[in-house]
């Protein structure tokens, strides 16, 4: 038996990767996932322990002093959370899994869109008590974005007001999700004790002092009926997504376990059933089954179809092509992989990758298909955390990390050969919550901005802009604790304390519905060459996003060239970066360029950018115009003795509310509400209801705001231009 060491441990890995680079059944490539405080960190320290990886657990906040191992930052291990997604990898009975533990709340909700884009199949943690929250859905709809196949696991069994029913039911509505129990506890809260194992007929009790001793007996006859009617449930749930079981439902034959573990592998491939687990991560129990879940019904690395598109020229009528990736582990196929993470180390820039296809060794050269430079990658590690482990090779299925390797987040490597091929890259979500922010200490105005460059290449959902007018830098992010995060950083790691401003809403300017016509012709003559460009077309809302622009070529003819057509959209760009209204960016349109002109002299790129400009000035002053702002999924949980109190506050922050649940003495009401009204919600909810209510919110979507609102945005942006207008005079 391997004892647990690390030096040890990393010897096995490395001996069984050498002998099994052909074997992609064992392999795994998995995520931890759930809504903020269901356990993934506490969960993921015991897959640690039980694998052998690390030889002690300790608690997530770290009041031990050490913290748990996957939140390897500081802040991480003060605050209590996980704000960076981690690395690892483990061995269970012969399989190599691969494991990304991924933060909960939803300000760092980027770090899970860019894991799940990398994995084939995924755990969703669900609070026991909790059941299905805000961040549940969120994570549910990356993994339904990315085809990630995932099991459940619903942990904190032995919290007060712990409801596996509950959760199922919620995951049936709110997820939509064929699912069934394959555990069933015995006891809850205080009380709970053991699992009975629906297909194998048992119960499962752990013992020992880190529950590794795990003791299997035959269910007692006092749950026989709960187990009969669990399994039913089990076989009816499969039989209808599963022509095997299908049919021996239908001619009332009882499947063996193998004939139900299949099929519960075959449909969590398939999305068409998630198996439910359960257990308590704190108190040890359910993890080694969840693991066992985790090798026998996720997808192997060859199960999931992954592709690239073959880039054709702009000016071609081709459409784009896929082409699917080979899995196997083998040098026969030349290596394509995606870059999905980048992070800064004392190394230098510390790059995470997922390899798709064939085999790379230390010291190749590939070249980064989005910029079409050659590459050396120099050093190939393992990550365990913020711990490395130099290997000399990776394979098709493998996640690992290098350096010195310049790109950004969603770059594809490949061979020469292959430089036309690029792999579907993350989906970013777009900031909503912006801040200026400054250094404390002029002297330390470039560590603050290197600190400003690094974190938007690690991180797509932060952005930052130095405003000309007012001086100022403005940060732009997912909430205010991912911004307060950064702010944070910049002072421990880059010696630079800073000071930030209140935070504002992301607002936009928008048209409403209406096809508007331009006609543009910019002409100047001023001795000399001239300039000359003309453009004519349409715009109306765009149906498939309200914050994004869109800009169509509809020409015909030759009047105008297409050569362009490019200086026309950025001119107009450039209008639409600051509106009429409040000053904010206008979004929401979709826009059609029909027809122009052009000077054989005159016309030049910046005439027609010019001509850009005047095209959107003619837009917005024809079309009717509207503001927009972020709307947020909002989650109350509270006593219901201080229903009235809650409501009324609700109704003040303009809440729509969608639905609510009564759970013994507590009220979950979900409801939408502008973000604008969510600042200083923690405080008036914890007035309403004398410290007793929670919240939690993610990102809905953008919708118009209310006219009370815009007159006083309008009033702030005229003042704002009536105060620098006297400035210049």
């Amino acid at each position: 038996m391997l004892k647990r060491g690390h030096s040890a441990y990393r010897a096995l890995f490395v001996r069984y990767n050498a002998e099994s680079k052909a074997q992609l059944e064992k392999l795994r490539n998995i995520g931890i996932s759930a809504h903020i405080d269901s356990g993934k960190t506490t969960v993921t320290e015991r897959i640690l322990y039980y694998t052998g990886r690390i030889d002690e657990m300790h608690e997530v906040r770290g009041k031990d002093g050490v913290g748990a191992v996957m939140d390897s930052m500081e802040l991480e291990r003060q605050r209590g959370i996980t704000i960076q997604s981690a690395a690892t990898f483990v061995n269970w009975k012969g399989t190599d899994i691969n494991i990304i533990d991924t933060p909960g709340h939803v300000d760092f909700t980027v770090e899970v869109e860019r894991s799940l884009r990398v994995l084939d199949g995924a755990a969703l943690i669900v609070c026991a008590s909790g059941g299905v929250q805000s961040q549940t859905l969120t994570v549910f709809r990356q993994m339904k974005r990315y085809n990630v196949p995932f099991v459940v696991f619903i942990n904190k069994l032995d919290r007060t007001g712990a409801n596996p029913e509950k959760c199922i039911n919620q995951m049936r509505k709110k997820l939509g999700i064929n699912t069934a129990f394959m555990y069933y506890n015995i006891g809850l809260e205080k009380e709970f004790e053991a699992l009975i194992d629906i297909v194998q007929n048992e119960v499962v009790y752990f013992h020992g002092d880190n529950g590794e001793d795990i003791r299997r007996e035959p269910v007692p006859e006092e749950f026989a009926e709960l187990r009969q009617e669990k399994f039913d449930e089990l076989v009816g749930c499969l039989a209808d997504v599963d022509d095997e079981i299908g049919e021996l439902f239908l001619m009332e034959e009882v499947p063996t376990n193998n004939q139900l573990y299949d099929s519960i592998r075959r449909c969590t491939v398939a999305r068409s059933f998630q198996p439910i687990l359960m257990g308590s991560a704190l108190k040890n129990k359910g993890v080694q089954l969840l693991l066992d879940a985790c090798v026998r019904f996720l997808p192997q690395p060859d199960q999931i179809d992954n592709f690239a598109n073959q880039a054709v020229p702009e000016d071609s009528d081709e459409e784009k092509e896929a082409l699917m990736m080979s899995p196997e582990r083998s040098k026969a196929n030349p290596p394509v992989m995606l870059a999905f993470k980048l992070e800064k180390s004392k190394f230098g820039q510390l790059t995470y990758m997922r390899m798709y296809q064939g085999y790379m060794k230390k010291g190749q050269t590939l070249v980064n298909t989005r910029t079409g430079k050659p590459v050396k990658i120099s050093r190939l590690v393992k990550m365990h955390a913020s711990d490395m482990i130099d290997v000399n090779e990776v394979y098709a299925g493998d996640i690992f990390a290098t350096f010195g390797v310049d790109c950004a987040s969603g770059d594809t490597f490949t061979v020469n050969e292959l430089k036309h091929l690029s792999m579907e890259s993350i989906h970013v979500p777009k900031g909503v919550v912006s801040m200026s922010i400054k250094p404390s200490n002029k002297k330390a105005t470039q560590n603050f901005l290197k600190a400003l460059v690094r974190f938007a290449n690690e991180d797509p959902s932060f952005t930052w802009v130095f405003d000309q007018e007012s001086g100022e830098y403005h940060m732009t992010g997912m909430g205010e604790l991912h911004l307060e995060i950064y702010a944070q950083r910049m002072e421990r790691e880059y010696d630079c304390p800073v000071e930030v401003g209140q935070p504002k809403v992301a607002f936009r300017e928008t048209i409403l519905p209406g096809v508007v016509h331009f006609d543009y012709q910019h002409k100047r003559q001023s001795g000399g060459r001239g300039q000359y460009g003309r453009a004519i077309g349409k715009a109306n809302i765009n149906p498939k996003s309200n914050t994004e622009n869109v800009f169509n070529d509809k020409l015909t003819g030759t009047n105008l060239s297409r050569g362009y057509v490019k200086p026309l959209i950025t001119g107009m760009e450039e209008v639409f970066s600051a509106g009429p209204q409040i000053g904010e960016p206008v979004v929401g349109i979709s826009l059609d360029i029909i027809d122009g002109a052009e000077h054989r002299v005159d016309s030049s790129e910046i005439s027609f950018q010019l001509c850009g400009q005047g095209c959107a000035e003619q837009i917005l002053s024809r079309a009717n115009k509207a503001v927009i702002e972020p709307i947020m999924n909002v989650e109350v949980v509270y006593p219901q003795e201080f229903d009235d109190r809650v409501n009324k506050y609700l109704y003040e922050k303009h809440a729509d509310i969608q639905e609510f649940e009564l759970d013994n003495q507590y009220k979950t009401v979900y409801c939408q509400v502008p973000l604008n009204d969510m600042f200083g919600f923690t405080a008036g909810l914890r007035g309403c209801t004398e410290g007793k209510g929670e919240f939690s919110m993610d990102f809905s979507h953008y919708d118009l705001a209310r006219d009370d609102v815009i007159e006083e945005l309008a009033a702030k942006y005229q003042h704002k231009l009536a105060s620098e207008s006297s400035k210049k005079k």
